[in-house]
């Protein structure tokens, strides 16, 4: 469901007892902000503006004005006609004002109501979109500043790579959704323009004042060319929130699948609660399926084909067209918000073992990386004769079944001298002590080691974790701006319409 913005009491700007009881009679769930209401904002908006134009009389304005409250109301009952075609609201006003009525819909059309209609739902499932992202972004930073100095396994071509701090991963996720909601915010500013007024495609011979109905709807200006505000537009604004929802859906699905690779292990590392995130099968009692998983996946697959399905439909066709005027782009945005929901949940549930992912790390050899830079950085050993030696030490205790730190210090010498003798260097010695060696071997000293700006080591994730959650706080302010801009363009267009109706 969209959360919608609430509309301010209206009381106290009406004084007209027929528009106080179309506020009583608005459903208490605003979410049904479909075409019908918004029809009725861009008639309020109409009507407000033409007569300030001169273009309707201010009498037949107030008289409008009244019709289009009493179809508003009416369209608000539990049952109410709720038109979603202006040319099948127009004779519910008629019916009230009679003809003089339409003056209202002086240079406008159906195109522009239509372009209109997409761009505020669409706006309102951005926001929506953008918060549910950063409620993500929220609980994914407050998970890496708690595990901000675990250390897990990292990898590459789906094989241990190398060790690093969960917190530094989630700190990389967290990068992605800061970027996202960057790209978010610069589509919402080219989203957020006004198309009204520009009628089929050429504007009309009227004095239609485009940049008044762009503040009283909330836009923060104006789409100017009106061929491409009614026609263009629709074409590359939605396929920008397509595109928007396919990035967003990717990440996710990588981080599901992080997740789902650890719980189908038989002693995984990371885990997810019993409960409401797992189910347990039909016929196997041991098993506890991840349903959590499962759904997000899904989701961000139902996502990417919406996402899909938007580009698809707005393909070779002749601009003007009704394919890409629809409503595939704001399934999109809805089913990515969906989505982030999901995932937030998911988060509540994620349970890490740091003694488990400790013990898979130390059961392998990701470490010697470390090792080869040690040598290079503290004994002047050529990297590639550090590399060459720590490599085979691998290939000896994988043979031999041992873990890094089982391996007998006499063989680590020997395979030293004989790793330095394939470049010609004769009777080398490794110039580690054996305690040297041991520390180099520890995912500990690896990740405290890294000095690379942006690494694991605590310095950094502290630095970075800062950076995001500061970074997060002005992007929820983003949100609580943008939305208070919305709310304030409300209260301005039931202020001067409500004035109107109730002169």
């Amino acid at each position: 469901m969209i959360q919608a913005i609430p509309r301010p009491p209206r009381l106290a700007l009406l004084g007209l007892a027929l528009y106080a009881a179309a506020s009583a009679a608005a459903p208490a769930d605003t979410a049904r902000r479909d075409d019908f209401y918004w029809l009725g904002e861009f008639n309020k908006a109409s009507t407000v503006m033409t007569v300030e134009q001169g273009i309707m009389p201010r009498d037949l304005g107030v008289k409008t004005a009244r019709a289009v409250a009493e179809v508003i109301a009416q369209g608000d009952k539990p049952g109410g006609k709720r038109p979603q075609d202006y040319l099948k609201l127009e004779p519910l006003i008629i019916a009230i004002a009679g003809p003089d009525a339409t003056r209202m819909h002086s240079g406008r059309s159906r195109q522009d109501i239509l372009a209109t209609t997409r761009r505020v739902m669409l706006r309102d499932r951005m926001l929506d979109l953008y918060d549910a992202l950063n409620e993500a972004r929220g609980k994914i930073d407050a998970m890496a500043a708690k595990y901000a100095d675990t250390i897990v396994p990292a990898y590459t071509n789906g094989v241990q790579a190398q060790p690093i701090t969960y917190g530094h991963y989630l700190l990389g996720y967290s990068a992605v959704l800061r970027r996202d909601a960057a790209r978010l915010r610069e589509a919402y500013a080219r989203l957020n323009l006004s198309p009204m007024g520009s009628a089929a495609l050429g504007t009309s011979s009227f004095p239609v004042d485009r940049k008044r109905l762009a503040d009283l709807l909330g836009f923060d200006g104006v789409a100017e060319n009106s061929y491409d505000a009614n026609q263009l537009a629709q074409i590359d604004v939605g396929a920008e929130a397509a595109g928007l929802v396919n990035t967003m859906a990717l990440t996710v699905g990588a981080f599901v699948q992080d997740v789902h690779t650890q719980y189908h292990q038989t002693r995984p590392w990371l885990m997810l609660q019993e409960g409401k995130l797992t189910g347990t099968s039909s016929i196997m009692p041991q098993k506890r399926n991840p349903y959590a998983l499962n759904t997000l996946r899904l989701q961000a697959s139902q996502a990417i084909g919406d996402a899909m399905t938007a580009l698809v439909v707005a393909h070779n066709v002749t601009p003007g067209m009704p394919d890409y005027k629809r409503a595939q782009a704001q399934e999109a945005v809805d089913s990515a918000t969906e989505m982030y929901r999901r995932l937030s949940a998911m988060l509540d549930g994620l349970v890490l073992n740091s003694g488990r992912a400790l013990e898979e790390v130390n059961a392998e050899y990701s470490t010697t990386t470390e090792l080869a830079d040690v040598l290079q950085r503290d004994a002047d050993v050529p990297f590639r004769i550090g590399h060459h030696f720590a490599s085979d030490l691998v290939t000896y205790g994988r043979q031999n079944g041992l873990k890094p730190a089982e391996l007998p210090f006499a063989e680590v010498q020997r395979i030293y001298t004989e790793a330095a003798r394939s470049f010609g260097i004769e009777n080398a010695r490794l110039p580690l002590t054996e305690a040297a060696f041991r520390k180099a071997l520890t995912a500990e000293n690896m990740v405290a080691s890294s000095k690379g700006l942006g690494g694991p080591q605590p310095a950094e994730v502290a630095r970075m974790l800062k950076e995001a959650q500061s970074s997060l706080e002005a992007d929820r302010k983003w949100s609580q701006d943008a939305r208070g801009r919305l709310q304030a363009a409300q209260q301005r267009l039931d202020a001067a319409f409500g004035k109107l109706a109730g002169s």
